[in-house]
């Protein structure tokens, strides 16, 4: 088997929403392409991956510097011993060729993508979905039984004006609970702190229990804020307060478990193991409590967040406190075949990536893939456009 084309395209996200921080709507994400020689009814086998969700696209890096190393590698260099399928820590090293220790950050998503499309282009080959794969290669029994999931929203609008957006809010969480989901999460930070507890009241009529419902700051908080909000919030026991502070303020989030007794969350913007292992040494985070966030998608591919897992576990911490952000098809063959925690979905927001197709078992506060190969992305019907013409670039 070998790697005839490899092909990329930027896809637009859908919708006009805004964390603390960041409005949505010029993102765009990238989409690739690993075309084999392997024909199968009268096409050629694909393994198709994206970075992930809420970031940019890195086609200037995967155009200039990651695809030229595949494509020029020989091609015997890029499989596993048996020959007939990708390596995909062999895909990850020869798109990492050349490049510096450090700087990671869109590159880590660049590579990401390419190193996941391998596993979607292997388990098609098998003829298996990739949580199957996943779980034989890392000598994991998996949950084919499903994973437990939340339904991640509650973002800002800009036409909310001067309303304080509770309406809205409740409105698309009890959508979300019609859907199924049972457990929720929203986002805080972007407005007054008296405003924001309004939302999370507004969105606890509808989970019904703080244990059902998780708050993200989108790292918009110093320490100050981030413990008053704390003290706010303290009452309300959530299921978690999440990314609180600047993602690499391993000190502030250090405060704020010594302060804060519930969990809470961060991680989805480490790209690297050295992050990670920062985190664990200086961040606070206690085992059995807090929750991990690392999204294989942003931090070089399931070989790197793999690490991160057997880092984590030597630690005394349990992949059951991990649980991968992204909310989409990825994370969750990634979270089942892996046996973690869960992962979460993103129904409403974020598409054409974002949540999971009709095919999907969602109840009783889990989620399981469909059976179709290699990560199911043919089966999002609004995606499945912006495959096909990835499928004609050139």
């Amino acid at each position: 088997m070998r790697i005839t084309a490899i092909r990329e395209i930027s896809v637009p996200m859908e919708g006009n929403v805004a964390n603390a921080l960041v409005n949505f709507s010029e993102h765009d994400i990238s989409l690739v392409a690993l075309v084999s020689d392997v024909i199968r009814d009268g096409k050629p086998v694909c393994g198709y991956a994206f970075d992930s969700i809420g970031r940019y696209a890195q086609g200037g890096i995967l155009r200039d510097r990651m695809i030229p190393r595949l494509l020029n590698a020989e091609p015997g260099s890029l499989l596993d011993d048996s020959g007939r399928r990708l390596d995909p820590a062999k895909v990850l090293q020869t798109a990492m060729r050349n490049e510096k220790p450090g700087g990671h950050g869109d590159r880590a998503a660049a590579a990401g993508a390419l190193e996941l499309a391998a596993w979607d282009l292997n388990a098609k080959l098998d003829d298996e979905p990739a949580h199957v794969a996943i779980s034989r290669h890392y000598g994991r029994q998996g949950k084919a039984g499903g994973v437990d999931v939340y339904a991640a929203g509650g973002y800002y609008y800009p036409d909310d004006g001067a309303g304080d957006g509770t309406a809205r809010l409740r409105e698309e969480l009890l959508g979300y609970r019609e859907q199924g989901y049972r457990a929720y999460k929203m986002k805080i930070g972007g407005a007054p702190l008296a405003t924001d507890l309004k939302r999370i009241e507004a969105a606890l009529s509808v989970a019904g229990d703080g244990s059902r419902l998780s708050v993200d700051v989108n790292g918009r908080y110093d320490l100050e804020m981030a413990l008053a909000c704390a003290r706010a919030i303290e009452p309300y026991r959530l299921r978690w307060f999440e990314e609180v502070g600047d993602p690499l303020d391993y000190q502030l989030n250090r405060c704020l478990t010594e302060a804060y007794p519930l969990p809470v969350a961060t991680g989805e913007n480490l790209f690297s193991l050295p992050d990670v292992n920062n985190l664990l040494l200086f961040g606070g985070m206690r085992p059995g409590k807090d929750i991990f966030q690392m999204d294989a998608g942003l931090c070089y591919g399931l070989t790197e967040y793999a690490r991160m897992l057997a880092l984590m576990e030597s630690r005394g911490y349990d992949r059951a406190q991990a649980y991968p952000h992204g909310g989409h098809l990825i994370n969750l063959h990634i979270a089942v075949g892996l046996e973690l925690g869960g992962c979460e979905a993103y129904p409403g927001v974020f598409q054409p990536f974002g949540g999971y197709p009709k095919g999907c078992g969602l109840g009783g506060g889990l989620v399981r893939p469909t059976d179709a190969p290699g990560f199911g992305l043919e089966e999002k019907e609004n995606l499945r456009p912006w495959l096909a013409r990835l499928a004609q670039a050139h």
